[in-house]
């Protein structure tokens, strides 16, 4: 029961920051989900896999929960979300398959140097200029292909990739915050069905906690997807209401310090 009340926690904050900012969901769910599971005596070789894998399977709700909104508010481009969806699908169904051949500890080191490219272009406030248009069919497929790829590695629904793409070309904020929303979905979908089948041997082999599915741990999978869907909504109505621009500074150093905490954790303990 324990556990179970830090997944709902871990849910609704993940869930707030996500429906705030539109980022965070992985972020910080996968550093803190290796942590409880290192807590409750998972074997390391997989700790990072079930993370991202758990945090990859919970996106698909808050995705959901995000997409009907800025749809609801014309902020889709679904003529960009049919070309770029093939490679994100196939991208990330892949690299579902390498990050199962890939150590925890490497998997980690990814992890954290990504994550601290996005938490810096944050306290930085980088945004990328306009200087072209969208490419066309195979340039949609390979932009797609690499952020599904670099999505699934590090669980999460891409818009720190998607978002600066569309607006470098040309593409207006609202639009590209709306559009990467609508992405996230094929991304997490994808992702969570790849880390599924590639979980399978592992668990087969005996080598993950009973209640995993593949690298989804199902009781993590609960606690925090029914939290983050209930607290998206509350962070994104906030947007409005409290100062996002020093939130996001102040949310990319709990970042940092997480990844710290995450790779002292895998390294030096």
């Amino acid at each position: 029961m324990s556990w179970l009340l830090a997944y709902l926690a871990l849910g609704a904050v993940a869930g707030f920051f996500a429906g705030l900012m539109g980022v965070g969901g992985g972020a910080i769910m996968v550093p803190v989900l290796a942590m409880m599971f290192a807590a409750q005596g998972f074997v390391d070789t997989h700790l990072m896999h079930l993370a991202l894998g758990t945090s990859m399977a919970t996106i698909i709700f808050t995705s959901i929960s995000s997409l009907r909104a800025h749809h609801q508010h014309g902020a889709v481009l679904w003529p960009v979300v049919r070309a770029i969806a093939p490679g994100i699908v196939i991208g990330t169904l892949s690299a579902a398959q390498v990050a199962a051949l890939i150590p925890t500890r490497p998997l980690a080191i990814f992890f954290a140097i990504f994550m601290s490219y996005v938490a810096i272009q944050m306290i930085l406030n980088i945004k990328p200029a306009a200087h072209r248009q969208l490419p066309g069919v195979a340039g949609m497929f390979s932009v797609g292909a690499g952020i599904g790829g670099i999505s699934a590695l590090v669980a999460i629904g891409g818009g720190s990739l998607s978002v600066p793409f569309m607006t470098w070309c040309n593409v207006k904020m609202h639009n590209a915050i709306g559009t990467s929303a609508a992405i996230g979905l094929p991304i997490a979908t994808a992702g969570t069905l790849g880390y599924m089948i590639s979980g399978y041997g592992a668990m087969q082999g005996g080598g993950l906690p009973e209640g995993s599915f593949g690298f989804i741990y199902l009781p993590a999978l609960g606690g925090t997807a029914l939290a983050s869907v209930l607290m998206a909504p509350v962070g994104a109505k906030c947007a409005h209401r409290l100062p996002v621009a020093t939130l996001k500074k102040a949310f990319a150093g709990v970042i940092l310090l997480l990844l710290a905490k995450l790779l002292h954790g895998l390294f030096l303990v």
